[in-house]
């Protein structure tokens, strides 16, 4: 309680604030009685001392020294009997306690300290009681709310109620947990402005914070960190909060306590599901499943489909030596994690978030084409670098891929993005973003959408599937074979393991089908292209 609820109890009857009126809002926690001349090394924090001043009586030096050392441990205030050893408070100790706020009682002859003392104790120990007793019944409460399954958002509404306050949940960016909108606008603009300074990263971790910022409203926020594996949450309210509203402080506190240990259960759950997602991915990657329905049917789980174009980066932290211990290295590598992973949300396109060896993959689902989204994208992984700059002090690097035109197509992107990633580095290149180039013909295939693919190559080989024959399949292994030897005869038979002649009626039988001349160069090339996208098609697994 305060110095001014405190002197308005019936046991100051008499008594009358002399000087520091403007410090009665010092926080009172306990009342002491003490005439020792020492009496400076007994005293605490918020506790108000009463005295005769039997020790000060011939000592004014003493008093005012009293009074500045109490000022400086923070001590509420000093009361002082008078009409006994002093006739009064000299007017030195007046001034100087007006010039600290240092609240200066003085107690009438009559009044007994040991009751001062007693009755002050027992009124605050109420208090306390009382507030310890709201505060389990609140704790309960909160409690209540996630045994029943009714999770965080319902705590935060009943702490809203309680307080009277718009309470909001952030995450160490100060970004709403669970994608809660902030619906309230003042907090949100205020919120906004605190994440534009930049300086939210560097809050205090175990106490309160309260921000007035200078835009228009003038509105404060007050952050109540709450500590979670290795890092810090905020409970947001929009309002100033005084240290000396215990009742409410309390009641925050019971939410940022039963807050915490449900954050804790949801991150435990959440990181066996980033494992289990990490480890589809490294599988996927690595060839290991034995079908490609395996594929399609565990990407399903983690709402990952295959009839969707992807891009694919490769995100790197570049190579610099820090001093960090092991569990040092671990935290900082989860906090990036968490921080790319706050971001993704911010962007409007999904994006699948894997780590494989230190490295973080981005698989960005595509609704339309690469150039429509290519410099949104590149913006955003440049902001990503800016923020893992500024709050890290490290240089991250993508590699981005060419796009797969479905998910069984996304090993080849993989490698694309960490070769554009390697190749960067080697450049030496720091914090950069490198996009893919294709070197290969299979390669520069694969950029061109699959409907012109799969038209090109079903348009080349039309008239074979118009009439199909048993014997289509041994001239489609000709040709190919034909063409993939530079056109030479001999160099056919004798792969094929059959007489020159053989070849040469089977490649008549294909010019008779196809109705043009193997000797066009435009002709064969267009059959050496189909047989390539056939090729990639059915490397992936596709068939037509």
């Amino acid at each position: 309680m305060r110095i001014s609820e405190l002197i308005d109890l019936p046991q100051f009857n008499g008594a009358e604030l002399i000087a520091g009126k403007y410090g009665v809002d010092r926080e009172v926690s306990t009342v002491n009685m003490m005439d020792a001349p020492d009496i400076i090394h007994f005293l605490k924090k918020d506790e108000l001392l009463v005295t005769t001043a039997f020790h000060f009586k011939d000592d004014l030096d003493s008093l005012l020294l009293l009074i500045i050392e109490m000022n400086k441990q923070g001590c509420s205030g000093l009361g002082i009997k008078t009409k006994r050893f002093l006739q009064e408070i000299p007017k030195a100790a007046i001034s100087l306690a007006n010039e600290l706020h240092f609240p200066l009682l003085e107690l009438p002859i009559y009044t007994s300290l040991g009751d001062i003392v007693n009755k002050s104790l027992s009124y605050i120990l109420d208090i306390r009681t009382n507030e310890l007793h709201q505060a389990m019944q609140t704790h309960q409460q909160f409690t209540n709310h996630i045994m029943s399954g009714q999770g965080i958002h319902k705590i935060l509404e009943s702490l809203s109620s309680l307080i009277r306050l718009p309470v909001v949940l952030l995450n160490h960016q100060l970004q709403p947990i669970g994608r809660k909108k902030i619906h309230n606008l003042k907090l949100y603009e205020n919120i906004e402005l605190l994440i534009a300074t930049g300086h939210y990263f560097h809050f205090p971790k175990t106490t309160m914070t309260a921000f007035s910022l200078l835009n228009e409203t003038r509105e404060t926020i007050t952050l109540f960190p709450v500590y979670t594996h290795k890092q810090y949450s905020y409970l947001c309210t929009l309002g100033s909060i005084p240290l000396s509203d215990r009742s409410t402080i309390l009641t925050i506190k019971q939410a940022t306590n039963v807050i915490a240990f449900e954050l804790m259960k949801e991150n435990a759950l959440k990181q066996n599901t980033r494992r289990i997602q990490n480890e589809f991915f490294t599988n996927f990657i690595k060839g290991a499943f034995s079908t490609t329905e395996e594929v399609i049917s565990r990407a399903k789980e983690f709402e990952i489909v295959n009839e969707q174009r992807y891009v694919c980066a490769v995100g790197k932290i570049d190579d610099e030596e820090k001093n960090l211990t092991l569990m040092q290295y671990q935290s900082e590598q989860e906090l990036i994690y968490d921080t790319i992973e706050s971001e993704l949300q911010r962007f409007h396109q999904k994006i699948h978030f894997f780590t494989i060896d230190q490295s973080y993959i981005l698989l960005m689902e595509m609704k339309s084409g690469w150039k429509g989204i290519e410099q949104p994208f590149l913006s955003f992984l440049k902001k990503i670098q800016i923020k893992i700059s500024a709050h890290f002090q490290e240089e991250l690097s993508f590699g981005i891929s060419n796009y797969a035109e479905q998910l069984i197509q996304v090993p080849t992107s993989y490698k694309e993005a960490t070769d554009a990633l390697y190749y960067g580095k080697m450049s030496g290149k720091k914090q950069f973003i490198e996009i893919y180039q294709p070197k290969e013909v299979p390669e520069i295939l694969r950029m061109v959408p699959f409907d012109q693919l799969k038209k090109f190559y079903t348009d080349t080989f039309q008239a074979f599937a118009n009439e199909p024959r048993r014997d289509h399949q041994v001239l489609l292994q000709t040709l190919a074979v034909y063409l993939e030897t530079h056109c030479q005869m001999s160099e056919t038979a004798k792969r094929l393991y059959v007489h020159r002649n053989t070849v040469i009626y089977r490649l008549e039988k294909c010019e008779e089908i196809i109705g043009r001349s193997l000797k066009e160069p435009e002709e064969t090339l267009r059959l050496r292209l189909a047989f390539r996208i056939k090729a990639l098609i059915q490397g992936n697994s596709l068939h037509i």
